[in-house]
């Protein structure tokens, strides 16, 4: 049986999917003997061409917006460039940031490595702007680190700019990696969370998008669950409680 992927919403113009983590949205250089990607399982689960309205990284899972025609694409593409669409995610880091606050840090572009410089172009940083309230914390009695005791917190973010890898190069900036972050984060973090919590990705999902439908103007919020190794980790920490009452 073809591979299916969790649909949120769809109607004649819009399909949103749960995006699984590991999983491409598109064709990559990068990735060249990669086989799975999104826009292909997606096309064929549904019969029709689909264009991605935004990305997300291959390790984050969570909420992730086609449009069905080229003219609707380019009509959410200009909302995300408008700062139009709310766009809310989860994430595990190590430490303990403070309860709220906001991570305004420039980031420069980051290119692929195939892709083109052309003369216009500019390494000038971006601005890039996070929000973030940290949802609940804990302190574990193992020395992953140089201290006899560990510290993670469940961390919601609010991204208010959409640059490449935008959230887990801001996390990282405040000394907050996220964990599974392979990049920006620490390996002896990610092994600890993978050997004693199973969990063997990235601990970041999009779990909430807001935005105006490109034909009808009316606001449309699509959720997606917390589930899989991500879900596990947080029950095996005591916090699926704090995703209840937000």
């Amino acid at each position: 049986m073809a591979e299916q992927l969790p649909i949120l919403f769809r109607d004649q113009h819009l399909v949103v999917i749960d995006k699984p983590p590991g999983l491409l949205v598109h064709r990559s250089e990068i990735d060249r003997h990669e086989t799975r990607f999104a826009i292909q399982i997606l096309r064929d689960q549904i019969g029709q061409r689909v264009w991605p309205a935004h990305r997300l990284d291959r390790g984050t899972s969570g909420v992730l917006l086609f449009a069905l025609d080229i003219e609707t694409a380019g009509k959410l593409g200009r909302q995300f460039e408008a700062g139009i669409v709310d766009k809310r995610y989860l994430a595990v880091v190590r430490g303990i940031p403070p309860e709220s606050g906001e991570i305004d840090h420039p980031l420069t572009r980051q290119r692929d490595s195939y892709e083109f410089k052309g003369e216009n172009s500019s390494d000038e940083a971006q601005t890039a702007l996070t929000h973030y309230r940290r949802l609940a914390s804990v302190e574990l009695p193992f020395a992953v680190d140089r201290y006899p005791s560990s510290r993670y917190a469940l961390v919601e973010l609010l991204p208010v700019t959409g640059r490449r890898h935008q959230l887990r190069r801001h996390l990282k900036h405040i000394a907050h990696p996220i964990i599974g972050d392979a990049t920006h984060g620490k390996g002896r973090h990610n092994r600890f969370f993978a050997e004693h919590f199973g969990a063997n990705r990235l601990l970041l999902a999009c779990t909430e998008l807001s935005f105006d439908h490109p034909i009808s103007g009316q606001r449309v919020n699509v959720k997606a669950p917390v589930s899989g190794e991500f879900a596990t980790t947080l029950a095996q920490l005591g916090w699926l409680p704090e995703l209840n009452n937000r």
